[in-house]
């Protein structure tokens, strides 16, 4: 969806300029840029410290960023399910908890990333970082 452009409209002789639609398209899509963002360094930060044995789990961590509800979602696709072993332990495998650390551990660093989006709200370079491009990563 592009920029929703401003509307013009006259009344009683003063003529009005509405931006209502356009900020309201710039806060939402930034709001996702920034979660965006947030969900790729979450994942990286996972991958990190995730036990390596075949790989295949740290491949397995993804984000999703849905449109509808406007939130944040990491985890780790079907092909890791077993990577709630690691997260939080069992008898024979020890508690790794590689995503609930990586992300309760650079509390600061999601708060920059995200002030970074979210202090452009309602200025011309604002709209330059609205990316309309994958909101789904792995």
């Amino acid at each position: 969806m592009s920029l929703p452009s401003s509307v013009k409209f006259s009344k009683n002789g003063v003529e009005f300029l509405s931006n209502c639609d356009r900020l309201q398209y710039t806060i939402e899509e930034l709001t996702r840029a920034a979660l965006r963002d947030t969900g790729k360094y979450v994942c990286r930060e996972t991958r990190k410290k995730i036990k390596r044995r075949t790989g295949r789990l740290a491949r397995n961590a993804q984000y999703w960023v849905r449109r509808q509800s406007g939130d944040l979602q990491v985890g780790f696709k079907p092909g890791g399910f077993y990577g709630l072993y690691q997260e939080i332990g069992t008898a024979k495998q020890p508690k790794i908890a590689a995503l609930s650390d990586a992300t309760q551990n650079n509390i600061a660093t999601i708060q920059r990333i995200q002030q970074q989006y979210l202090s452009a709200v309602g200025t011309e370079s604002g709209e330059q970082m609205i990316d309309e491009g994958e909101y789904k990563g792995e």
